[in-house]
């Protein structure tokens, strides 16, 4: 299966720098975005470190199945999970190292979102308040659940729209990389079918726009993934643009 993708990013109205990171890895069919966060700019760091990182495994796996992975896999999960997810938790490890190296590092983080495309599925892996959203057959489905403290109580309470909209903590998070030496990743595997689209975002875009507004923007694309993905960043910001966005599309064609 051929996949098609786009990725962009923008600093967004009221941000004086960009946090956040993506990345595009076409030879092993692997995309990523992080949304970093902490003083200075630590938050760019944590991203791009996380990037790296999980491109630098991917790299050093890719032809050589003897390469010890610095993490066991997970028995309950695919390959395709397994690989990703170790993926991510050495990324969050480097992130924590470089945390302890100096106190302008002090308390970074990144949240991450990626996707890993293998012999027909899509292996989702994430953590943090970034999401992946699948849009199959007109319809779209978030295939994330945010680690995030409005999430939580959402679980607890019945919360009205209103309510859910003026929650005052909705930006704090409950997991991200770089907290701990170790991280919990969530994981899910789908089987992928001709003309899914799978959209990563960073809050930037959940936060200002809501899935069924980014379904119009992707469907009246018509196919042109870099026309969907620049429209879903210029209504972001049109919607207030209240912090960096980031969004990749990516395309399964038979």
């Amino acid at each position: 299966m051929n996949l098609r993708h786009s990725g962009m990013t923008d600093v967004g109205r009221k941000r004086d720098h960009n946090e956040d990171n993506f990345l595009v890895q076409s030879e092993d069919r692997l995309f990523v975005v992080c949304d970093g966060m902490g003083g200075h700019a630590s938050g760019e760091v944590a991203s791009q470190i996380a990037c790296d990182k999980i491109s630098e495994f991917f790299s050093l796996t890719r032809d050589d199945d003897d390469v010890t992975w610095p993490y066991k896999g997970d028995r309950r999960l695919t390959e395709t999970e397994n690989r990703i997810a170790v993926g991510v938790k050495w990324a969050n490890l480097s992130v924590f190292e470089k945390a302890t190296t100096s106190i302008k590092f002090k308390g970074m983080g990144t949240t991450c979102v990626s996707a890993l495309f293998s012999n027909g599925e899509c292996a989702v892996a994430h953590v943090g308040d970034s999401r992946g959203y699948r849009i199959r057959d007109g319809a779209i489905e978030q295939v994330t659940e945010d680690h995030s403290l409005l999430n939580d109580y959402k679980k607890l309470a019945q919360l009205t729209p209103d309510e859910i909209k003026n929650f005052p903590h909705k930006n704090i998070i409950t997991r991200a990389l770089g907290m701990k030496p170790s991280v919990v990743v969530d994981t899910r595997i789908d089987e992928v079918r001709d003309g899914d689209i799978y959209l990563l975002c960073c809050d930037g875009l959940s936060g200002e726009l809501e899935s069924d507004e980014m379904l119009r923007i992707v469907l009246e694309a018509d196919g042109d993934l870099d026309k969907a993905t620049a429209t879903l960043i210029e209504k972001a910001n049109e919607h207030g643009g209240r912090d960096n966005i980031t969004v990749v599309l990516v395309q399964a064609e038979s």
